[in-house]
């Protein structure tokens, strides 16, 4: 069960974006499994994908569409990933985008594909074929939690996040929905997201924005450590709001990336929520580091560390193993005796070892919350970083033992 989460009652429309979503029977429980966002003319897009080496053949069309034309239509097909495929993927991912763009009137390069699911497999493509003909007579505008739930795969529940922003007096629209629930941890983008606006941005402006609001947001989770073949994130601005066009330092376009990076937020801590088998929702923060890079290590070591996520799983306040992660973080020159560690408010650790006020019924406290933050202090600069993550479940184990069955 996700903890601290549930679906959004109302999601916001875009202006220029319409949506649909089907059931083309890619998954065997015959829930909508297609999906397509048709774009106005003329919207503009930013990306980041995966740097898995064995990157999905969709991954590799998208990659050479938005090179060659600005989109108008993403399809998302969940149940089958399109990974491990070869030639035969890649050119099952380009009649799917030959298919959509017939049906929509629109060229082949401007449609961008992506795939979610089970490894190594082919695409059903007469399922596909089929299903994206029944797609333009499904579209609309209000279809956005259609579409979250579209694109699931192990997730329990639709990810989306709606938010406004005034730009000079027009009031613009962020929507987004994303999938993920395992499979989950940073490098570049770790999941699928797809987040549109009806603001009016400078397209090479957009996509700094994106790297910007993906970097402390999709780029700080991490629910197994596992980086997917299939990883993209997708940014599109259709400029129908007719506001006035956002670009550079301006505090109409810093407040526009604030919003942005919020929805962002909101996105990717819902997949952590939502992690496989998940019961605890854990904010770690490492501060005055000497720079950024090694308090993310330290981060994400505490994160991955499967004794200390089954320790947050049976709400045992076991701080030595937290300690442990912290010392094998490899960090030159590291003082232990200057590092402070706490669980929320609760020191658990100075000096170099316990905390003289520490009492085990105080950690247990914490520990026996569903949302709790482990704090590391290791006082060797000024900056900082803050990784998002869950426990490891008995449920994590054996939704994963059970994925192909």
């Amino acid at each position: 069960m996700a903890v601290g989460l549930s679906e959004p009652e109302n999601l916001l429309p875009v202006a220029g974006v319409e949506l649909a979503a089907i059931s083309a029977g890619i998954k065997a429980n015959q829930q909508d499994d297609l999906v397509l966002l048709k774009l106005e003319q003329g919207s503009c897009c930013a990306a980041v994908f995966t740097r898995n080496a064995f990157c999905a053949a969709p991954v590799i069309i998208a990659r050479e569409h938005l090179k060659l034309a600005s989109p108008r239509a993403l399809l998302i097909n969940s149940g089958n990933a399109n990974a491990g495929t070869g030639e035969q993927g890649l050119e099952d991912a380009r009649q799917s985008c030959a298919l959509v763009a017939e049906v929509i009137g629109c060229e082949p390069q401007e449609v961008l594909p992506f795939s979610t699911g089970v490894i190594g497999e082919n695409l059903p493509m007469q399922k596909l074929q089929s299903g994206i003909a029944r797609l333009p007579g499904k579209l609309g505008a209000d279809n956005w939690l259609l579409a979250a739930r579209g694109i699931m795969t192990t997730d329990t529940l639709a990810k989306a996040v709606s938010s406004t922003v005034t730009v000079d007096a027009t009031e613009v629209t962020i929507t987004g929905i994303a999938k993920g629930a395992g499979m989950i941890r940073p490098d570049m983008a770790t999941m699928l997201a797809f987040i549109s606006t009806d603001a009016t941005v400078e397209p090479d402006w957009l996509q700094q924005c994106l790297h910007a609001a993906v970097k402390i947001s999709f780029n700080c989770i991490t629910v197994d450590g596992d980086t997917s073949t299939n990883d993209a994130c997708i940014l599109t601005a259709t400029g129908a709001s007719g506001s006035r066009m956002l670009a550079g330092e301006c505090d109409d376009s810093k407040q526009f990336v604030q919003v942005l990076t919020d929805v962002c937020t909101r996105l990717a801590q819902a997949i952590v929520r939502d992690g496989e088998g998940a019961s605890k929702f854990v904010t770690i923060i490492v501060d005055s580091a000497a720079d950024e890079a090694e308090a993310r290590r330290v981060a994400y070591t505490i994160a991955h560390s499967p004794l200390v996520k089954t320790a947050l799983f049976a709400s045992d306040p076991n701080w030595g193993r937290i300690l442990a992660a912290v010392g094998r973080a490899a960090l030159d020159d590291l003082d232990i005796d200057t590092i402070r560690i706490f669980l929320d408010d609760v020191c658990i650790v100075s000096n170099g070892g316990r905390d003289a006020a520490y009492q085990e019924d105080m950690g247990q406290q914490v520990m026996s919350q569903d949302e709790i933050t482990i704090r590391v202090e290791l006082n060797r600069g000024e900056q900082q970083a803050t990784v998002w993550t869950s426990d490891l479940s008995y449920d994590y184990v054996k939704i994963n033992a059970e994925y192909r069955t």
